[in-house]
């Protein structure tokens, strides 16, 4: 199977985003659970790890352009932190959750995946 290289670029943009929400969502709940909500102080410490592991998975991405990704990353951050939320605490989201969580969405395509002229 041949995959063209602009649609696995895409997808590596994609799974590294998801995979960079997950520790970086993941490791503030965490340490919010030790804060927060009373866990053993181990948590914050699990927390502070996956926001380490966050930092550099960032740096993973096909764009060179820091600026770019930490920019695009924000609008995952949003539904990523919503959907982080209806999983693991029972939140659950209204239409206008939701419509910013789609607009941020959008606003990703467009930083990450707009064609650019090449200089």
């Amino acid at each position: 199977m041949n995959i063209p290289a602009e649609t696995a670029s895409i997808a590596k943009t994609a799974v590294l985003f998801v995979l960079a929400a997950v520790a970086e969502i993941g490791g503030a709940w965490l340490v919010w659970q030790a804060v927060r909500e009373g866990k053993d102080w181990w948590w914050a410490g699990l927390g502070v790890i996956a926001l380490g592991v966050y930092g550099f998975v960032a740096t993973l991405q096909p764009d060179a352009h820091f600026g770019r990704i930490l920019a695009a990353y924000g609008g995952v951050f949003v539904a990523g932190s919503l959907a982080w939320g209806m999983i693991f605490d029972g939140f659950r989201p209204d239409r206008w959750d939701v419509a910013g969580s789609v607009i941020c969405l959008a606003g990703v395509a467009v930083i990450m995946f707009a064609p650019r002229n090449a200089g």
